[in-house]
């Protein structure tokens, strides 16, 4: 019984020295080019997603209207499309972040960017970041309506747009 539980009180202690060590002097991947973790994606959006699904709001606190596209695409224009792209543009640099920013006008399958997301969890986004990934959070950038304005017309992104809307998102990337 004495060597079971030495043997436990060592792995208590070498696991961490041992992680310790990895972290110091090995490899670990730290550079956009590196290879991720085995399962890395996987075991961070478990935790993204019961966060973002606790916390996101439920509705926006108003409708859509093409005054709230035209706000959402100018502050969407001047904060976002550097990373995200643009209506027929994609970003330069977003594709080489890791993770890689979403181009948020290019059609995925059945939808484009994130328009098959809850408006919320678009919100959500939004106004906290995501951690590790370059998304920063507007919270302290961007007044509540102008969140609510960009989290409104990418939830409609797959929709036609007003032409003063799509002007606005057709300029240059910032």
């Amino acid at each position: 019984m004495g060597k079971i539980l030495l043997g436990f009180i060592l792995a208590l202690i070498l696991i961490p020295v041992g992680g310790f060590i990895y972290l110091r002097f090995g490899h670990p991947p730290v550079a956009v080019s590196d290879p991720a973790f085995p399962h890395e994606k996987q075991i961070v959006h478990i935790a993204l997603n019961a966060r973002i699904d606790r916390e996101m709001p439920k509705a926006a606190p108003f409708g859509t209207s093409e005054e709230v596209f035209e706000t959402g695409a100018r502050v969407y224009h001047a904060q976002c499309s550097a990373c995200h792209g643009s209506l027929g543009v994609n970003s330069d640099f977003g594709g080489h972040m890791y993770p890689s920013a979403p181009q948020l006008w290019k059609r995925h399958r059945d939808h484009v960017g994130v328009s098959d997301d809850e408006v919320g969890k678009t919100y959500w986004k939004v106004a906290n970041g995501i951690r590790l990934t370059g998304m920063p959070s507007y919270e302290h950038v961007l007044s509540t309506t102008q969140m609510w304005d960009v989290a409104l017309l990418l939830k409609n992104a797959d929709q036609p747009l007003p032409d003063p809307v799509t002007a606005i998102l057709k300029q240059p990337l910032q």
